[in-house]
């Protein structure tokens, strides 16, 4: 089974949306979802350079603006598919001034655009709602 792995650049200086990753990642340790918080130093050429590096096995997503956009029942489909895989599926939310051109698979969370930590947030929280929506709980409703 492979596991899905979260990337944050920084940890999220706002209290309440870090109270809320922290809520979600909470519900999310029984699911194989690890949420990694690296240094917010590092420029976003260093940050997607640091990534491949710790993917050594498995697929890197960013999340970003102009990736492909799903509903939360198809990002459940998805979802599903990553946790039948034998590798890990690495989520990247970049830094504030969003990730440099790159060739690597995009997911958009939205068109609109939003704080990179509320982002983080919105991704947890769908992450979650995924592993509800296959469970069939009444969560999604």
């Amino acid at each position: 089974m492979g596991r899905i792995i979260i990337h944050l650049h920084g940890k999220p200086k706002d209290k309440s949306l870090n109270s809320l990753i922290k809520k979600y990642s909470k519900r999310l340790e029984l699911e194989s979802v690890k949420i990694i918080e690296h240094a917010d130093n590092l420029s976003p050429d260093e940050y997607v350079s640091k990534l491949l590096k710790y993917v050594k096995k498995g697929e890197l997503i960013l999340l970003d603006e102009r990736g492909i956009e799903f509903d939360s029942l198809k990002f459940s489909q998805l979802v599903n598919s990553w946790k039948l895989k034998s590798e890990d599926t690495h989520l990247a939310i970049g830094p504030a001034s969003g990730f440099p051109e790159h060739k690597l698979s995009k997911i958009s969370l939205s068109q609109m655009t939003f704080p990179h930590e509320l982002a983080a947030v919105f991704l947890v929280e769908q992450v979650y709602r995924s592993m509800q929506i296959i469970k069939g709980t009444k969560y999604h409703k």
